[in-house]
């Protein structure tokens, strides 16, 4: 932790939150803004891969619905570029600066392994093959964003804060909606196609999670950015994630 941060962190944790208008530590703002640009640029590269998806949904009601999950994934973005302005982002530009839709082949395995470009999550750099496995995808990242999202719903930068919370509700009912379309579409069609996808996604979705020991956290833990550790939120989700895999069947890959 940087010296001249002392007394921001001291702030911090006397439960001071901060906006755009205060003095804030070069350090801090560049832990608010890249916290800010992984989510923003997952959630544009989601939902563009999310697009092609909508017709193949097998109904109207799931095609709406998707059209929704797609919609409300760029409204998020927009909402937390919003809270980027204060930071110097251009949204007009930043929308255009990468290929949201780009994707690497689907056979390579990322791990937490950083790559360039864009500041997505590794997960949204892998392509969905068809609507079952759309549908495992937003089951388990869906459930793995809300709970990461969450640990901002309080944090120490009060704009972000401030808007966090509907997100994870919306992030919380994506995964409820797949889910619920898992269901039924297993009920009609058999186990194998998405037990396959769960075996896929399960392990790439896990490590959007990070490495288990990072020093990160201890400094984000300080600025009032986290909580909880990476292990902790991962044990979190894999028990969200196995409870529901259990109703639906299917089992959690080790």
């Amino acid at each position: 932790m940087p010296h001249d941060d002392s007394q921001l962190t001291a702030k911090i944790a006397a439960g001071e939150k901060f906006g755009p208008d205060d003095a804030l530590s070069a350090d801090y703002r560049g832990e608010v803004m890249r916290l800010m640009a992984v989510f923003v640029d997952s959630e544009l590269a989601g939902a563009a891969g999310f697009v092609t998806i909508i017709n193949q949904a097998p109904g109207l009601d799931e095609r709406i619905g998707m059209a929704r999950l797609v919609s409300e994934k760029f409204a998020h973005g927009r909402d937390v570029l919003a809270v980027m302005e204060a930071f110097g982002a251009n949204p007009s530009l930043y929308v255009r600066s990468h290929s949201w839709a780009a994707r690497l082949d689907r056979s390579i395995d990322l791990g937490a392994r950083r790559i360039g470009g864009d500041k997505r999550l590794n997960v949204f750099h892998y392509p969905v093959e068809g609507w079952t496995d759309a549908l495992m995808l937003i089951l388990t990242m869906g459930a793995a964003t809300a709970i990461q999202m969450a640990e901002l719903t309080d944090c120490s930068y009060a704009p972000l804060a401030a808007i966090m919370d509907p997100i994870v509700g919306r992030e919380s009912e994506h995964a409820q909606f797949a889910e619920d379309r898992l269901s039924t579409l297993l009920a009609e069609n058999g186990r194998a196609a998405a037990q396959a996808s769960a075996d896929y996604w399960l392990p790439r979705v896990a490590a959007t999670f990070g490495r288990m020991e990072s020093d990160r956290v201890d400094v984000l833990r300080a600025y009032g950015l986290r909580r909880r550790s990476n292990a902790e939120l991962l044990g979190t989700w894999r028990d969200a994630i196995k409870n529901k895999l259990d109703k639906l069947g299917l089992t959690h890959p080790s």
